[in-house]
């Protein structure tokens, strides 16, 4: 039986990220006590990169020691935990090591001495977590190909070629740590959307154990489309679909590993509904590995300069009550334990053509407004459950019975 997962991405109630300068067990106990009763069976979780490893070659243990305790603290409420590596990049906020700016400024993802200290890091954090049964594995960090290139304000920019050996080598250090873990990698939609942007969708689809796809309507999608759009309420499940044009695995498993419900985009009152809606239209998408929202609790007010509409997506409140979309969340989760996930297959694929697969170089093409994103969305408002393939794909009969792939349709016959 193939069983989809729920879960969350945990935000602490007591000082955000920033606990792990103060740890404090019990309030995290309390925080997991609030996660599991919507019924969730999974966390991930970020440690701060610069608290974990402020020297290169100081991994701090009391620091590993602590989230140690974190994850047996969520076993003991039934929650597996991914463990998010290089933090990184989190809810406008960048966190970066003294090593790596300023006076001893290198390029995060070439310079050998910073790799070496990434390596050792990532390592050092999943093998004092391998072996533990609720351990699912790293993700190497959290959206940080957003460090790469525009529009962070001082990127370190690479190539594609760079952008996948980088990756190559954290993966390996992850697992030398915890070989019998699920390793991946995470990238915002950059790597779906962004011409020449070097993190592509081919590393997204090909590399790592899964594919991991954060899902975001602020991008333009439901400025475009509105609050109850098609394109809205099926962005998340038009990400998880576009991947598999990549995968080489026709049954990769695709991890939708962010996805929130951002105000004014989504006002507070319709939360509910547009959770409901997205996760019907996610839920329709064979090989979904699962679920996991953005995010557990509401961010504290007392703390200062976060985009606004970060305050409010949690799932809870920051004195842990349930909030309507984690009404929603809890209701799917009681809908969906213990049944079969096995969607029919999505057997109309639209053809993608982003000027090549390897560096995509034309993948505008996919974003909101873009006229396959447009296209894609139009057959899924009238119904159709379109799945991706790459053009250069369209006409190869072998990769289309392997997809269960019976209708090839190209954007000008949508138009």
């Amino acid at each position: 039986m193939s069983t989809v997962r729920f879960g969350v991405n945990y935000t602490p109630t007591h000082g955000w990220f920033h606990h792990w300068l103060d740890f404090d067990l019990d309030e995290v106990r309390a925080d997991l006590d609030s996660i599991a009763a919507l019924g969730l069976d999974h966390i991930r979780v970020f440690p701060l990169w610069p608290v974990f490893q402020p020297n290169r070659s100081l991994i701090r243990p009391r620091a590993v020691e602590q989230l140690g305790d974190l994850v047996e603290a969520a076993g003991e409420r039934g929650l597996d935990v991914n463990v998010d590596g290089l933090q990184g990049h989190l809810s406008s906020f960048d966190f970066v090591p003294s090593w790596t700016t300023t006076w001893h400024r290198r390029n995060i993802f070439t310079a050998p001495d910073v790799i070496e200290g990434q390596r050792a890091y990532l390592r050092t954090l999943a093998e004092s977590l391998a072996g533990r049964p609720n351990f699912l594995g790293m993700t190497v960090g959290n959206e940080i190909n957003q460090f790469s290139g525009d529009p962070h304000p001082d990127p370190d920019r690479i190539d594609h070629h760079q952008a996948g050996a980088w990756l190559e080598q954290m993966l390996e250090a992850c697992r030398e740590g915890a070989p019998d873990a699920m390793h991946l990698h995470a990238s915002y939609d950059a790597a779906w959307y962004h011409d020449g942007h070097p993190f592509t969708p081919g590393h997204s689809a090909t590399i790592g154990a899964a594919t991991a796809v954060h899902s975001w309507v602020f991008n333009g999608t439901a400025q475009r489309h509105g609050r109850t759009g098609t394109a809205t309420e099926q962005h998340a499940a038009y990400l998880i679909e576009l991947s598999k044009a990549w995968a080489v695995d026709p049954h990769r498993p695709v991890w939708l590993q962010e996805v929130g419900a951002p105000a004014p985009h989504i006002p507070a009152e319709h939360a509910a509904a547009f959770t409901e809606a997205t996760l019907a239209a996610a839920l329709d998408c064979p090989d979904l590995w699962g679920v996991t929202w953005w995010c557990s609790h509401d961010v504290d007010r007392a703390l200062a300069d976060f985009p606004e509409l970060e305050y409010g997506l949690g799932l809870l409140t920051n004195d842990r009550r349930v909030k309507p979309a984690g009404r929603a969340i809890a209701e799917a989760v009681r809908e969906w334990r213990g049944r079969d996930h096995r969607p029919a297959p999505r057997t109309t694929a639209l053809v993608v053509d982003t000027g090549g697969s390897e560096s995509a170089p034309d993948r505008s093409v996919c974003a909101p407004g873009g006229p396959y994103f447009e296209a894609w969305m139009r057959l899924a408002g009238r119904g159709v459950r379109p799945t991706a393939v790459l053009a250069e794909h369209a006409t190869d009969a072998a990769h289309l019975a392997g997809r269960s792939i019976t209708e090839v349709l190209t954007v000008d016959q949508i138009r």
